[in-house]
């Protein structure tokens, strides 16, 4: 005689049944919920204060020091513990919403202040007067191409952004595959290739202009010019050559940055696969065919991001302009009359628009960067 077996018995928990697949109960708890506010509006009054004392006692910077790593360390993993509790006070089908969003809002708030903001106020004061106190429209916005310096620093700039990536990326790419085939001694001629990035942009605009210096009279002492003088030939004022001034500038950057190409294409070379390579080579591919067909297609993705790094980099460049020319003889860059109109003439206003102008320069590269990614990705 068959018997059926008994029905699975059901946990009952204060009269609800409590199964695998039901809901777990959903309700707000408004003793922690209190609690949690509580705690957060306190931390945030405290980390105020803080602030407060921190601008008005600049002269104990022992002090100061101490409670910025307090606020930095302690302050912020204690703020996450709160936002975390908040979290957990609410029901259940919120917190799965607002968690996220617990941990993501104090970095986007921290953007917003110290980045989003700053720019939207860069863009207002471009619009206005020298000091920021009087609306002129777009007057600073149409003197940069009715001004004779600032046109010329536009189109300097955009020179800059395509010949100092081009030659860097292209060196870099060069020294990558001849330090690859090196079977002694590629490290350090990776390592000498890759020191003057060591040197800040400022130590090399002096070691170089040193070697471009041109005395009028008295013995020269500019490398280049005493080779010219030992030569035979007349001493020559690098820097006063236009337009080539602008190009023995780009020259500066581009040994600095050759190294930086370099190393990273040197690791995106060596993740070609060789069975690739071997079976071109098999086939009677010349080493050219091998480097044009398959070397460089394969590592195309890692030369964009160094191309697009170097862009940006070249965007910001003033301290090699600052620091040889000063601007003068034609060879102005954006960022350089940035500083110049900013705190040199003490305009804001120009300042702000000069500096929009970057900005806008920058949107084409990322947009870019971001379509090729996405392009990427797609294809993986």
């Amino acid at each position: 005689m068959s018997t059926t077996p008994p029905p699975p018995v059901t946990q009952v928990e204060d009269d609800e049944v409590v199964g695998a697949d039901a809901p777990r109960p959903a309700r707000l708890d408004p003793s922690k919920l209190g609690i949690s506010v509580g705690l957060l509006v306190f931390t945030a009054a405290l980390a105020l204060f803080a602030f407060d004392w921190m601008r008005g006692n600049e002269d104990q910077r022992g002090m100061v020091v101490v409670v910025a790593l307090l606020l930095g360390t302690v302050g912020v993993f204690a703020l996450f513990i709160l936002l975390d509790r908040f979290a957990d006070a609410l029901p259940q089908d919120w917190q799965e919403r607002v968690r996220p969003w617990m941990y993501v809002g104090p970095a986007l708030i921290l953007l917003s202040i110290f980045l989003l903001y700053p720019a939207i106020r860069t863009i207002m004061l471009g619009f206005q007067g020298p000091r920021g106190d009087s609306w002129v429209g777009s007057a600073n916005f149409m003197n940069i191409w009715t001004d004779p310096e600032l046109r010329r620093s536009v189109y300097n700039t955009l020179a800059w952004m395509i010949v100092v990536p081009a030659l860097a990326v292209g060196i870099g790419l060069v020294f990558a595959v001849l330090a690859d085939r090196l079977r002694r001694g590629e490290a350090l001629a990776k390592s000498l290739i890759f020191l003057p990035m060591a040197i800040s942009f400022v130590g090399a605009s002096v070691v170089w202009a040193f070697i471009y210096d041109f005395q009028a009279f008295g013995s020269q002492t500019g490398l280049l010019n005493g080779i010219m003088v030992a030569l035979g030939q007349d001493p020559v004022s690098w820097f006063a050559i236009q337009p080539w001034n602008n190009f023995f500038l780009m020259v500066i950057m581009v040994w600095m940055q050759t190294g930086f190409a370099m190393v990273i294409l040197s690791a995106a070379i060596k993740g070609v696969p060789e069975d690739i390579i071997e079976a071109a080579r098999i086939d009677g591919a010349t080493e050219l065919q091998v480097f044009w067909r398959i070397t460089v297609p394969s590592i195309m993705s890692a030369i964009v991001v160094v191309t697009t790094t170097m862009i940006i980099n070249v965007l910001k460049i003033f301290d090699i302009v600052w620091v040889t020319t000063g601007g003068r003889d034609g060879t102005p860059v954006i960022a350089e009359r940035m500083i110049r109109w900013s705190f040199s003439f003490r305009d804001q206003g120009q300042g702000a628009a000069i500096a929009t102008m970057l900005f806008i320069l920058v949107i084409p590269v990322m947009v870019w960067n971001v379509k090729r990614f996405r392009a990427e990705e797609e294809i993986r």
